[in-house]
């Protein structure tokens, strides 16, 4: 055979190779509002950055007809690439191939790129469209996805695994999403969960759809699953290059920082007006956030689960940082289970990848109910303790006006080793409010009154008048300062600055038992 003849076969193979399952099932894809693996790929990765690897890959099964169903590639395409100028590696399902099923050979594949991403120092992305494990392959295919999760599992801490679900994900296939640190939903055509709505018809006689069940509105705002949702495949991909902005490539790396149109020294006047002056009149927090980071733009994760508590990355002076902040628009700001496991997952993240932590706190404490107790709330809210108290990168607080009880504590205290404290003039730290307070500790002086509401309001005041502000938490140094709060774009950056080189020595250990 000449090499001219040698080089068509390959051409002829490779054209064979991107077709996928072939063309009436690639139109079947985008009859359904869905893009192929490659299509995907192309609008992901940085034009001409992809390097395909193991594209002529089969399974190596002959049983149950599987001899006739060969496709090379083995329904996911494999490979590296750039986004925005960065190494990235990446794998994309298949639903043209045999439904997108996970085979051995499919798993070899996924395996390949994550252990590349980890020995290089680069995230993974996991574009997931697959009908699940391969039935034809049995136990072949469930040791496949285990070879997977152990793979997620070691990777997890070490280099950053995003998941996008752009179709279905079910079964065994939902656990290596669990474990990746980021999983973006497309609303309307992606669905996960662990058993399908016919079974729960079965087993449990519940009458549920896909959509209701496992639908990406399901996960963003019940479960908890989607950090982010989008409404179409082009969107979650560019949501993804978006991300990865805030992120380093690796835990040997500190966040990538940008070139910023704000000056760091920008004071914010109307920051006075945005807190009320009554503590139970509800605000937007992220009125305040806004105005502090640069160019007003904060990218938020979990935008639509626990809203009692905001989390998502900003950058100060370009550099990239997690915000968690209380939410007093939603239930006063208290921390409640959701909250509390949303948040110390965040923060566990970015104390893996380096990125410093700014905490603006508004907590009047946690949310009380017999539904709260017996659902977990100590072992949960405990989990955000545990996060803040374990996390060695730089962090920061600015209390803007409640810091009650446990909540104060748990809100990146400087008693847990946060490294910069400051409040608002408007700040109250105490162990709880002077309502609640007062009617503890004058319980019979009240009753006893000839006007029990007019001495309750008097009680209230003087209480308020000496407890309700950060003077005395400043003077025993829990706070490090007092600042107007224009100032406080300037003292945040100032401070970081100066945190850039922090080091914290632990005692050797395997690791932690976190409260789960």
């Amino acid at each position: 055979m000449s090499m001219e003849e040698r080089i068509r076969e390959l051409e002829e193979r490779r054209q064979d190779a991107e077709q996928g399952g072939g063309q009436e099932r690639i139109d079947r894809q985008h009859k359904a509002g869905k893009l192929t693996a490659r299509e995907r790929i192309e609008i992901l990765l940085d034009e001409g950055t992809f390097h395909e690897v193991d594209a002529f890959k089969e399974h190596r099964v002959t049983q149950l007809g599987m001899s006739e169903k060969r496709y090379p590639g083995d329904g996911v395409v494999t490979g590296w690439g750039k986004v925005n100028d960065r190494l990235v590696y990446v794998f994309a399902q298949d639903f043209t191939v045999m439904g997108g099923s996970l085979g051995e050979a499919h798993a070899e594949k996924i395996c390949k790129i994550m252990d590349l991403a980890v020995q290089n120092g680069a995230p993974v992305i996991g574009l997931n469209d697959s009908g699940g494990a391969r039935i034809q392959e049995g136990v072949d295919a469930l040791g496949g996805y285990a070879e997977i999760f152990y793979r997620n599992t070691q990777a997890s801490g070490v280099v950053p695994q995003i998941s996008v679900i752009m179709g279905p994900c079910a079964g065994g296939a939902v656990y290596s999403p669990a474990i990746t640190d980021f999983t973006v939903m497309v609303e309307d055509t992606s669905h996960m969960y662990i058993t399908g709505p016919d079974v729960i018809q079965e087993v449990t006689h519940e009458d549920v759809t896909h959509e209701e069940l496992g639908g990406a509105e399901a996960h963003a705002t019940k479960s908890g699953v989607a950090h982010i949702t989008s409404e179409s495949e082009e969107k979650a991909l560019w949501d993804v290059r978006e991300l990865l902005q805030f992120l380093p490539s690796s835990n040997r790396e500190t966040p990538p920082t940008a070139d910023v149109d704000d000056e760091p020294d920008r004071r914010e006047e109307d920051l006075r007006d945005i807190v009320p002056d009554e503590p139970d009149q509800p605000y937007d927090v992220k009125d305040v956030i806004t105005r502090v980071v640069d160019e007003g733009y904060f990218y938020e994760v979990h935008e639509r689960f626990a809203e009692t508590l905001v989390t998502g990355f900003a950058r100060l002076n370009g550099t990239p940082i997690g915000v968690v902040a209380n939410q007093p628009n939603n239930l006063a700001g208290t921390l409640d289970i959701e909250a509390s496991r949303k948040g110390a997952r965040f923060v566990r993240f970015c104390d893996a990848f380096n990125i410093p932590l700014v905490a603006f706190e508004d907590v009047p404490g946690f949310l009380p109910g017999t539904d709260q107790e017996w659902d977990g709330i100590i072992t949960h809210g405990a989990k955000l303790l545990y996060a803040f108290a374990e996390a060695t990168v730089p962090k920061l607080t600015v209390i803007l006006r409640k810091a009650y009880g446990g909540a104060y504590d748990v809100m990146n205290s400087k008693h847990i080793r946060a490294d910069y404290n400051i409040a608002w003039p408007t700040a109250e730290l105490a162990v709880m409010g002077p309502d609640g307070a007062v009617k503890i500790l004058y319980r019979r002086e009240i009753a006893n009154a000839d006007d029990p509401d007019a001495k309750r309001d008097e009680l209230v005041d003087a209480f308020r008048e000496e407890f309700a502000h950060p003077y005395k938490a400043a003077a025993r140094g829990y706070i490090d300062d007092v600042i107007l709060p224009e100032d406080t774009r300037p003292k945040l950056i100032d401070a970081l600055e100066t945190l850039q080189d922090k080091r914290v020595d632990r005692p050797s250990r395997k690791h932690g038992n976190i409260p789960l």
